[in-house]
Parts: structure tokens; C-alpha cells; sequence
């Protein structure tokens, strides 16, 4: 990483100078407060470009006097970055704060580089952010091909085929188990259905292919059928997940909430993501019972950006600021999605995914220009 950053120094002189802690390798809280009014908040720079949309966060926070300090955890499976020390004291933190910030944590190929169980998916099952919800919307001012799009894609983000349950049976046979439990399926189910009541959605879409895996896809449909007969008010259907795929592409407006077990789920947010586009658009959460986890809607390291300034930090910014709604700090996270909406509307500064020539570094002060006075905010 070093070298990557060296030969990038013209490019990203005060990113580099900020982004890693003089420690990499133990958890850095930025700044630690005991004063009331100010909030703690877990942050997890992850892989790729993940440290540089952090530190394009901390400056708009900066800017916006957001009442917020980060504990940082520079966590990395691909850097070896990830001991058991370190990941209790990271899940630990979470737990605490009930809120976290997180960059993507970029998983390696090869299982001889790396366990079955990836780190992702370790910190996951440790917290049990059960529920993974991408809001995908058409953004006024990216030219897209369809418009009005409103999804929510619900994904069970805990077993299925992340299990890691796989073994060469005999060379050249693996077989790879795909673990669902009727009692895991129900409450991603119930969390659909009471998210589209909160939300006022109308209808839920349950994403399947049982008509092959009839078991394992087989309960899944049936837990999906039985709980929204508890919710009487809010349409009910079902449909195939390569059918959805095409769907989506050909008329994704007749979508409102999607809710899918865990790999459909990934294929799915990519898919929305992409069609209002891209990446570096969609903000997205991860939810326990207790705790939020805020980071990106689709899951790219973006690897060979790294050290460029070319990343979008639109999507990280906009979590930022769902995790300031979620706080209770409403009039900031108005604040920044609002200066973020403007940069976009106004399209004099773009990103090279959006069809424009801007670095992020000039796309972040370009929102901060735009937020505006803030000095009244509570």
C-alpha cells in the first residue's frame, strides 16, 4: 500500500498525510470526548478506496460542526490486518456506540491466502447484522434510462451461501453447502414487512428459486407467505430471482420492497445500484437488533482507484449522513445530503462515474461550499 501511496503523493498530498494512523494495526480512536452532546461513532476505513471516502467524510463533518468523534479500526483481511485481538476490540466498539461507519472489507479469492470464513462475514455473525437494507432511488440529475425508481432491497446477510461450509470431497469434486434456517428466514421476513410498514410502502416482493431449491428456497418462500398474512394491508408477491434480474432491467418501477436471503440479495443490490447509476450513489445499512452499520449500498473495494482521487464519495457521504438521522441529528444530516443533492443537481462537478472530470478531492469541497450556514443547527 505504501508504494501505491508514494507514487500518488502529487496527486493526494493531504489524504495521504491523513488517512493512516501512526498504528495501523490496533484500533485509533480519533479523539475521545466525555462531554455531553457529543457522540461516539465506530469507524471502519476498510479496504481500497475506502480510506480515502472516510477522510472526505471527516472534512465535511469538520465543516458541518457535526458533534461526532470516530473510533477508527484499520481492519484488513487482504493486508493481514485482522487478529482476534482486534476484531473483539472493533466488535466491541460497535456494540458500545450502537453505530458504525464502515468502508469495504475486501475479501480475498484464494481460500490458501485467506479462512473459508472472511472477516466480513466473521464481524457479521459476531454483531448479527442480520438485516442488509440498500435504498435505491433515481437521483435527480444523473441521466439514467429508467426513472421513478424507489426500491428497498431487504437481504439476510448471515447464512445461505456465506456459511463457509464447503470441502473437496474427492480432487476435482467440492461440494459447498448452502445453510437456511426457518427461524433466520421468518425474522428477515417479519423485518420487510415491518420495514414497509414504517416506511408506508405497499407492497413486499419475496426473491426466490425454489422451483429448483425446493428445500432449502422451498422454506424460505414458505416463511415469506405465512408472516405476511400478519400484515394484511400490504400486497404480497413472490417471483423468481432470474426472472427479478430481468424484471429489474426491463421495468423496475413495479418494485417496492424486496426482501431475498443472502447471495440473491447481493446479486440484486447490484443490480438496482447499477441502474441508477452506479456505485458511488447508493448509500446503504446494516442492521441487529441493537446496532446500525452504515456503509455503501454496493459492496467494491475499488481497488485500482486507489491513490487516483477518482472515487465518488457521493454514497459514503450520503450514509454519513443517514448515520447522523439515525442519531438524532437531523438538522446535519439535512445539512449534508442537502449540499451533496445540490453538487449533483448543479452538475458543474463531476466525478469520472458520473460522466465528469472531477477529482473526489474537488467534489468534497464542492459540497462543503454548498453547505450553507450551519451555525443554527441543534
Amino acid at each position: 500500500m505504501s508504494s501505491i501511496l508514494s507514487r500518488s503523493s502529487k496527486l493526494l498530498p493531504s489524504i495521504i498525510n491523513n488517512i493512516l494512523p501512526a498504528s495501523a494495526t490496533t484500533s485509533a480512536p480519533t479523539r475521545l470526548y466525555s462531554n455531553n452532546g457529543v457522540h461516539k461513532v465506530t469507524m471502519i476505513p476498510g479496504d481500497g478506496i475506502g480510506p480515502e471516502l472516510m477522510y472526505a467524510v471527516k472534512q465535511v463533518f469538520q465543516s458541518a460542526n457535526v458533534p461526532v468523534v470516530f473510533e477508527e479500526f484499520w481492519v484488513s483481511e487482504v493486508q493481514d490486518r485482522c487478529d482476534d485481538e482486534l476484531i473483539d476490540n472493533l466488535v466491541a466498539s460497535v456494540v458500545r456506540n450502537k453505530v458504525a461507519l464502515k468502508g469495504i472489507l475486501a475479501t480475498p479469492t484464494w481460500y490458501n491466502v485467506s479462512d473459508l470464513q472472511s472477516v466480513n462475514m466473521n464481524i457479521r455473525k459476531k454483531i448479527d447484522l442480520f438485516a442488509n437494507v440498500v435504498r435505491v432511488k433515481s437521483i435527480e440529475g444523473i441521466e439514467i434510462r429508467h426513472h421513478g425508481i424507489d426500491i428497498a432491497v431487504v437481504r439476510e446477510q448471515t447464512e445461505g451461501e456465506y456459511s463457509a461450509l464447503e470441502h473437496e470431497v474427492v480432487p476435482g469434486v467440492v461440494e459447498s453447502l448452502k445453510i437456511v434456517t426457518r427461524v433466520k428466514s421468518e425474522r428477515i421476513a417479519k423485518f420487510a414487512f415491518d420495514y414497509a410498514t414504517k416506511h408506508g410502502r405497499n407492497k413486499v416482493t419475496a426473491i426466490h428459486k425454489a422451483n429448483i431449491q425446493k428445500l432449502a428456497d422451498g422454506m424460505f418462500l414458505d416463511c415469506c407467505i405465512k408472516v405476511s398474512k400478519l400484515y394484511p394491508k400490504i400486497e404480497f408477491n413472490h417471483m423468481i430471482v432470474d426472472n427479478a434480474c430481468m424484471q429489474l432491467t426491463s421495468h423496475p418501477q413495479q418494485f417496492d420492497v424486496m426482501v431475498m436471503p443472502n447471495l440473491y440479495g447481493n446479486i440484486i443490490d447490484n443490480v438496482c445500484v447499477g441502474l441508477v447509476g452506479g456505485a458511488g450513489l447508493v448509500p446503504g445499512e446494516s442492521y441487529s437488533s441493537d446496532v446500525v452499520v452504515f456503509e455503501t449500498g454496493a459492496r467494491h473495494a475499488f481497488s485500482n482507484a486507489v491513490g487516483r482521487n477518482i472515487a465518488n464519495p457521493t454514497a459514503t457521504l450520503l450514509s454519513s449522513a443517514n448515520l447522523l438521522r439515525h442519531m438524532n441529528l437531523k438538522s446535519h444530516a439535512e445539512l449534508i445530503e442537502g449540499a451533496v443533492n445540490k453538487v449533483i443537481i448543479d452538475k458543474k462537478v463531476r466525478t469520472p462515474d458520473i460522466g465528469g472530470h472531477a477529482t473526489m478531492t474537488e467534489f468534497t469541497s464542492a459540497v462543503i461550499n454548498n453547505l450553507g450556514r450551519f451555525d443554527k443547527l441543534v
